[in-house]
């Protein structure tokens, strides 16, 4: 009996070794993906869902065009709420995806937080390779302002709302929608974030000149500095992401952004100048889903199995030395009796 539940143990002990290899090298890479049904958050926040992310400038100088039967462009100095929604679209068929990639439409609003008054609003589409988060080749991208007629003509490169699972300490390339191009991210450090540990990153995107209508160039140096013959917008930022490396989740952003339109003749007027940071609500709950998905993703990559491993091998020794215990008394108890029967004889 000892030695069939030696054998029994030994061999519970060799599926454990393979579970454990399994949940490494095949169920890891499954799960560290992103979700084709990944879904906007209601009540609760999931490592399944996506909640706004907003952010507020307090005290930011910006520039607010209304149009309507009495138009007008005026510099405005108040808080900034910028809201960003990520909208996953399931109904796109594979056909349309280039690659293993999700299709999300992001939909982005800065408002007037005294007034409620919206400043500016776009939608972009954006295909996310599923293992880098990074953009994806897709022929139907595009970004679309609210103030334009139609979408722009855009080329998505680099990361743009999420690192990659399992971020490193290293540089990446990070898309810049006012510049419509990717540049170096560069890590700095690592950081807690109410006891949750971060990579702290940085881009820093010196003044260069933006590409700007010349109706829109014009009406602008009309409006502000009316002797100017031309002039050009500069734009610059300092953009830091703490970002969550086990998922690659933000879990607070920061831009500190700067327009000026800087005329042939006059004084330089600031179009935007404005710090946006995570606003506590979006931080708490950056936190909370950052944290699930980190505990998930080091149950399933580490915990399963190290644990499954460590039980296995430890059954697998146990089993072999039941069925040996139970063996030695039978033979002990053979010898007793040839003895017993040599002494009588």
């Amino acid at each position: 009996m000892t030695a069939r539940l030696g054998a029994v143990i030994f061999g519970i002990g060799v599926f454990a070794v393979v579970l454990g290899a399994g949940c490494a090298f095949y169920v890891t890479p499954a799960v560290a993906r992103l979700p084709y049904d990944l879904t906007m958050c209601t009540a609760t926040v999931t490592e399944d869902c996506l909640r706004a992310s907003v952010a507020e400038a307090p005290g930011a100088q910006f520039l607010q065009t209304k149009g309507g039967a009495a138009p007008s462009v005026e510099i405005r100095t108040g808080t900034l709420r910028s809201t960003t929604e990520i909208s996953p679209q399931h109904a796109q068929t594979a056909a349309e995806m280039t690659g293993d990639a999700v299709i999300w439409h992001v939909y982005s609003t800065v408002s007037w937080v005294e007034t409620n008054e919206m400043v500016s609003q776009s939608i972009t589409g954006v295909a996310l390779d599923r293992d880098t988060a990074a953009a994806a080749d897709w022929p139907n991208q595009f970004f679309e302002d609210a103030g334009k007629d139609r979408p722009s003509d855009i080329d998505f490169e680099g990361q743009l709302y999420k690192f990659p699972f399992g971020t490193q300490r290293q540089d990446y390339q990070y898309f810049d929608s006012n510049l419509r191009r990717a540049l170096p991210i560069t890590f700095q450090d690592t950081e807690r974030i109410d006891g949750l540990e971060t990579y702290r990153f940085q881009q820093t995107i010196p003044e260069t000149t933006l590409t700007v209508s010349t109706d829109q160039l014009t009406a602008l140096l009309n409006r502000f500095t009316p002797g100017a013959t031309a002039g050009r917008i500069t734009y610059t930022n300092t953009r830091t992401l703490w970002v969550e490396p086990a998922s690659g989740l933000f879990v607070k952003v920061q831009e500190q952004q700067r327009k000026t339109l800087v005329p042939s003749t006059g004084t330089p007027i600031a179009l935007l100048d404005a710090t946006f940071t995570s606003t506590p609500e979006t931080l708490r709950n950056s936190i909370s889903s950052a944290t699930d998905a980190r505990n998930q993703l080091l149950l399933i990559s580490r915990y399963l199995p190290i644990g499954a491993a460590v039980i296995g091998a430890i059954l697998m020794v146990l089993g072999p030395w039941l069925a040996r215990r139970r063996k030695r008394p039978l033979r002990d108890s053979h010898l007793c009796r040839r003895k017993a029967s040599v002494l009588s004889g």
